[in-house]
């Protein structure tokens, strides 16, 4: 099934493998047991010819907390409502099962463009809420359009229950993620959008707020990405999916309920070296319960300043 899938929603990706010198486009040959990766549920996609060319739990059912935000996007692309209309948060679009923070306010109105944007680079609940909202039949129209659209593009365990991603009722699968990456792959504001480092708004109020992409890596002049979703709820630990290119190849990567604030991009780091080399990556350090996680500073250039950005990283 995930090869028909795949086969399916990366048809669009072709172009780019047509693009790529001869050497790369030729099998391509890996050894999963060189990778170990402290994410529990792992998928890395050779999307040329579309291969799983590492494997760890990817049939498991699990919350993807803000990778719901993909499907949301696709579903309001689908349904062609102007994206210069306004929306305005109200109160249905605050969050009273979590609690996760949100700069916008009661009445607060961006056109559907803007709220799609932060929906998908800094993972802004209210805006993925307010999207919902907007669709023709409202909130409950649209989460039944999404799981439709799940079944469409043969996504067979997977479940939605909101458009934000923060209940734990929304599940899925690595395997099935991947499918959504190369469905949502076909949209170019999805791509743009969720790879857009940071961004600037103006409210109705006047008031300009700046937000940053919740991914840092796509400030990293060392990736190349095409599409990007992180995620994260208690229920899920930190997750993210990339369609990334790597050696002139392009891949999907999917990484689920990952330990620790950074062990995500460390395993994403760990997926690139492998790739680049065949060799082993530095083993990751899974930190055991009530262990002390170690900072580090990040030296990723172009962040906004912090007291101007939005900081929505504990529900994204």
């Amino acid at each position: 099934m995930m090869k028909l899938g795949l086969t399916l929603v990366f048809s669009g990706l072709f172009a780019i493998a047509a693009a790529l010198p001869a050497w790369a486009q030729g099998p391509f040959v890996l050894d999963p047991a060189k990778l170990k990766l402290a994410s529990a549920n792992a998928l890395v996609v050779d999307a040329i010819d579309n291969r799983a060319v590492y494997t760890k739990a990817a049939d498991d059912v699990t919350p993807i907390a803000s990778l719901t935000k993909l499907m949301t996007a696709i579903v309001t692309l689908e349904a062609a409502q102007p994206m210069d209309e306004p929306l305005a948060i109200d109160m249905d679009d605050f969050d009273f099962v979590k609690g996760s923070h949100s700069r916008l306010r009661m009445g607060s109105e961006l056109p559907r463009r803007e709220m799609l944007r932060l929906a998908l680079m800094s993972s802004e609940n209210r805006a993925a809420s307010s999207l919902a909202r907007a669709y023709p039949g409202g909130t409950r129209a649209f989460v039944a359009e999404m799981n439709t659209k799940a079944r469409m593009l043969g996504m067979t365990r997977t479940h939605y229950a909101d458009p934000t991603g923060l209940s734990p009722e929304n599940v899925s699968t690595a395997s099935d993620l991947a499918i959504l990456v190369g469905a949502a792959a076909q949209y170019p504001l999805i791509r743009e959008f969720s790879t857009t480092g940071s961004h600037y708004v103006e409210l109705n109020s006047g008031q300009w707020l700046g937000f940053n992409n919740t991914n840092n890596l796509v400030k990293n002049a060392q990736w190349d990405i095409q599409l990007s979703k992180t995620g994260y709820i208690r229920e899920a630990g930190k997750c993210l999916v990339m369609l990334t290119t790597i050696g002139s190849r392009p891949f999907v990567i999917v990484l689920l309920d990952s330990a620790g604030r950074y062990t995500r991009l460390g395993d994403a780091h760990r997926v690139r070296h492998w790739i680049e080399t065949g060799e082993m990556p530095p083993t990751p350090v899974v930190n055991k319960p009530g262990a002390k996680s170690i900072k580090v500073k990040s030296r990723v250039a172009g962040t906004l300043p912090v007291t101007k950005v939005a900081q929505n990283g504990r529900h994204g």
